[in-house]
C-alpha cells in the first residue's frame, strides 16, 4: 500500500546484511555456541497485573525446566528477571518479603543440576510510573540525574557500585547478565550545565561500555545481553528502518534484543500470528541495522498467564516456537509458565530444537522475501550439510504462491545444497494443507509452513500439523462500499448471497492523516479497556446483531491499529444483506479503512 513505506530488501529476496554501516573490523564479544535460556517473565508480572515474583514460583519454574530436560528439551540457563532485588539494597540482596532466605536455595539447585544462573538488570532506571523500584543507597547517591529517576553513569559513584556488585553475583555463579532500561540522558545537577546534551550521550555510554569491557575482560565467559536502550523502534512496523543500534555495543554485548512481543500493523484473524509477524519484522529492523542475525535476540517466544504476554497461555505457541528458532538468533529465550506444557508438547519442543539447533550453530540462516510488515509472504532459510530448511509465513488474506528458494540463484552454498535433493513439507498451521507444486509452494491465509530439502526431507524431522491453528481452505475479496457515517464511523450494507456456506471475515484498521496506521491503548489488566471496545466491529442482519468470533478482545498495553472478527456461515442468512459498521473510540479524527473477505473452512 502506498501509505506504508519499507526499505526493500537487496537481491532476489535474499536481505544482504548491513546494507548500513556494519560492524566488519570492529572487535565483538558474541556468543561462541547458541545458547537456550530460560527466562521466568510472564509467569509473573509486576508492571500490568501484578503478579509478583516469589521463590516458591521461582523454584516451581526451575522444577519446570528439569521436567522438560527428560523429554529432550534442551535450556541452559535460568534468568530470574524484574524485581528480584531489594528496594533499599542496591542490587546486592533479594526482596526479604518474597526470598525471606535470599537466592541460596535457586542457585544451588541451578548448580547442581548443570543449570548456569543469569539475573536482570536495569542499566539506570529506578522508578517506573508506580513510583521507585529501587532507592538509591549512599554510593549512588551522587549520581543521581536532574531526572531523579535515572542515575548518571559518568558521574558519581554508581557505576563503580554496579561493576563491583556484577562481579559479586558473578563470583556466586551467575553467569548471564541482562541490563535493561538504558536512559543515557541522565546527567547529575553540577554536570548539567558543563555538557551539551549530545556530551552527556556520549559520555554516559562510553562509561558504561568501559565497564562492561572490564567486566568481561575480568570474567570471559559471562554472556551480557542488552534490552531496551540500546537501539532499534519498536513502536510500530510500518516506520521506515533507520540506523539507530550503535556497532560499539556488539563490543560488549552478546547479543540485543529486538523488541517485547506485541502485535504488528498487519491486521490477521489470528492474532497470535500478528504477534509472530511483528517479532519478525523487528528482527528484520535489527539485521539491517548491519547486526549478525546470530547476535539478535528476537525475545519472541512468551506463553504464560499474565498480562505482559496478552494471558496468551499455550494459543499458536508451536508456530511461535519454530519462528523463534528459524530467525537464526543463537540467544534462544523462553519465557512464562513452563508448566503448561505437557508431556507431548515438550517432546514436540524438542523435536523441533533438535532440527534447528544444529543449523543455528553452522550459522547458516538468511532472511528471505519482502519485509515481514509489508503484509506480503517472507520467511527464513537456513543450508546445512546436504540440505536445507525453510520456515515461510503468508501474513495476506489471500493465498500466496512463495517461489521455492532453492530453486533461485542464490549463490553457491544454496544451490550446491539444495539442487536435486527431495522436498518435504515438514510443518504446518491446520486447517488448509499447503500444496507443494512445481516450483514453489501454495500457502493459505495467514499460514505459516516448513520445508525440509535434501537430508531433511526424512520423516524423523516431521513436526506435523498445529490444528489447533484454522487456515481457510478459500479466502475470497467481497465487494463492500463503506461510507462514513459520522466521525471515526464508517458503514456498509453488503450483498452476501453469492458467498453462501462461507464465513465472512471482516477487518478495519485505522490511519491518521499522514496515512500511517494510528494504536488505540486501552491500558494494562486489570483496569484497562479491551481493544474491541475501542476499536469496534458490529455486524447486524435486520434488527438483529450476528455472534462474532473475535480473538482481539484483550487488554493491550502495547496497543493495536486494527481490528477483526469473523461471522461463521450458519449465523447468517445469506438471501439478506448485512449491514456492517466499524468505529474507533479514538477522540482525534482518524481515518478508517475497512475490508471483507468471504473464507471457507
Amino acid at each position: 500500500m502506498q501509505r506504508r513505506r519499507f526499505v526493500q530488501a537487496a537481491g532476489l529476496g535474499l536481505v544482504a546484511p548491513g546494507i548500513f554501516r556494519g560492524f566488519a573490523g570492529r572487535p565483538e564479544a558474541g556468543l561462541r555456541r547458541p545458547v537456550f535460556v530460560y527466562n521466568n517473565w510472564s509467569a509473573y508480572d509486576e508492571l500490568s497485573d501484578k503478579v509478583v515474583q516469589t521463590e516458591e514460583l521461582a523454584m516451581r519454574e526451575l522444577n519446570e525446566i528439569l521436567r522438560l530436560r527428560k523429554s529432550g528439551v534442551r535450556i541452559d540457563y535460568y534468568v530470574m528477571d524484574a524485581f528480584w532485588f531489594d528496594k533499599m539494597g542496591g542490587y546486592r540482596t533479594w526482596n526479604h518479603e518474597h526470598w525471606p532466605n535470599g537466592p541460596g536455595k535457586w542457585l544451588e539447585g541451578c548448580r547442581a543440576n548443570g543449570i548456569r544462573p543469569g539475573m536482570w538488570f536495569s542499566t539506570n532506571l529506578i522508578a517506573t510510573h508506580d513510583g521507585r523500584f529501587l532507592e538509591p543507597v549512599p554510593e549512588w547517591q551522587d549520581s543521581v540525574g536532574t531526572d531523579t529517576n535515572i542515575l548518571c553513569l559518568f558521574d558519581g559513584g554508581y557505576l563503580a557500585h554496579l561493576g563491583g556488585t556484577l562481579q559479586s553475583w558473578y563470583d556466586r555463579g551467575v553467569r548471564l547478565f541482562k541490563f535493561d532500561f538504558a536512559y543515557f540522558e541522565a546527567v547529575t545537577p553540577r554536570m548539567k550545565d558543563k555538557y551539551t546534551p549530545a556530551q552527556v550521550k556520549d559520555m554516559n555510554e562510553a562509561a558504561f561500555r568501559d565497564m562492561l569491557r572490564r567486566f568481561r575482560q575480568r570474567n570471559p565467559d559471562v554472556i551480557i545481553t542488552g534490552y531496551n536502550g540500546f537501539g532499534g523502534e519498536m513502536e510500530n512496523t510500518f516506520t521506515p528502518f533507520r540506523q539507530t543500534v550503535d556497532p560499539r555495543w556488539l563490543e560488549v554485548f552478546d547479543t540485543i534484543y529486538s523488541g517485547d512481543p506485541r502485535f504488528s500493523d498487519v491486521p490477521m484473524m489470528n492474532i497470535w500470528r500478528s504477534q509472530d509477524n511483528y517479532s519478525d519484522h523487528m528482527n528484520r529492523q535489527f539485521e539491517t541495522n548491519g547486526l549478525p542475525l546470530r547476535r539478535i535476540d528476537n525475545c519472541a517466544f512468551m506463553i504464560g498467564t499474565t498480562g505482559t504476554c496478552y494471558y496468551r497461555a499455550l494459543h499458536a505457541w508451536k508456530g511461535m516456537l519454530l519462528l523463534e528458532l528459524a530467525r537464526g538468533g543463537w540467544m534462544n529465550v523462553y519465557h512464562g509458565n513452563l508448566e503448561l506444557l505437557k508431556a507431548d508438547d515438550a517432546r514436540w519442543f524438542g523435536r523441533a530444537q533438535a532440527l534447528y539447533g544444529p543449523l543455528q550453530g553452522e550459522d547458516r540462516f538468511r532472511s528471505l522475501g519482502p519485509i515481514p510488515g509489508s503484509g506480503e509472504a517472507y520467511g527464513f532459510g537456513a543450508v546445512g550439510v546436504g540440505g536445507s530448511v525453510y520456515t515461510m509465513v503468508n501474513p495476506s488474506q489471500e493465498f500466496a504462491v512463495v517461489s521455492y528458494p532453492w530453486t533461485e540463484e542464490r549463490g553457491p552454498a544454496f544451490a550446491k545444497a539444495s539442487a536435486g535433493k527431495a522436498v518435504r513439507l515438514l510443518y504446518a498451521d491446520g486447517g488448509y494443507t499447503p500444496v507443494i507444486a512445481d516450483k514453489g509452494i501454495r500457502l493459505g491465509p495467514e499460514q505459516l509452513v516448513v520445508v525440509g530439502t535434501g537430508i531433511y526431507a526424512d520423516d524423523r524431522y516431521d513436526l506435523g500439523r498445529d490444528e489447533t491453528v484454522r487456515v481457510p481452505v478459500s479466502s475470497e475479496p467481497v465487494a463492500a462500499a463503506f461510507s462514513a457515517k459520522e466521525k471515526n464511523r464508517i458503514a456498509a450494507m453488503v450483498d452476501v448471497k453469492a458467498f453462501a456456506g462461507r464465513s465472512l471475515r471482516v477487518i478495519v484498521q485505522q490511519f491518521g492523516s499522514d496515512g500511517n496506521p494510528v494504536r488505540s491503548w486501552g491500558g494494562a489488566p486489570p483496569d484497562g479497556k479491551k481493544m474491541n471496545q475501542l476499536i469496534a466491529i458490529a455486524v447486524r442482519q435486520g434488527f438483529s446483531a450476528l455472534p462474532v468470533r473475535v480473538e482481539y478482545d484483550k487488554m493491550i498495553w502495547s496497543g493495536l491499529s486494527w481490528g477483526v472478527v469473523e461471522v461463521a456461515a450458519k449465523d447468517y442468512d445469506p438471501a439478506a444483506p448485512v449491514e456492517i459498521e466499524c468505529s474507533t473510540a479514538e477522540k482525534g479524527e482518524l481515518k478508517l479503512e475497512a475490508r471483507i473477505y468471504a473464507v471457507g473452512y
